[in-house]
């Protein structure tokens, strides 16, 4: 059982990996993004995605581990 798990875990890794792949490479055109005035360098669609997910990626966690906290530090003072 132990072993079917790690061969499913394995496959779906690997579709992930391709479908990343085939992400990039489909997606080559050149962008420049423009926000409050401000514009980004020309990037590829691919390249500002893959950033924004690993973006994403780091500042999901924080917010929970705050939220987390906070509540935390709530419930000790109700008690």
């Amino acid at each position: 059982m132990r072993n079917l798990k790690r061969v499913l875990l394995a496959v779906f890794v690997l579709l992930l990996i391709l479908a990343i792949l085939a992400f990039v490479l489909e997606n080559q055109q050149s962008v420049s993004l423009l926000f409050l005035g401000w514009a980004g360098p020309q990037l590829p669609v691919s390249a500002i995605t893959v950033i924004a997910l690993l973006v994403g990626m780091l500042i999901g966690p924080c917010i929970g581990w705050l939220l987390g906290r906070t509540s935390r530090v709530r419930r000790r003072r109700m008690v």
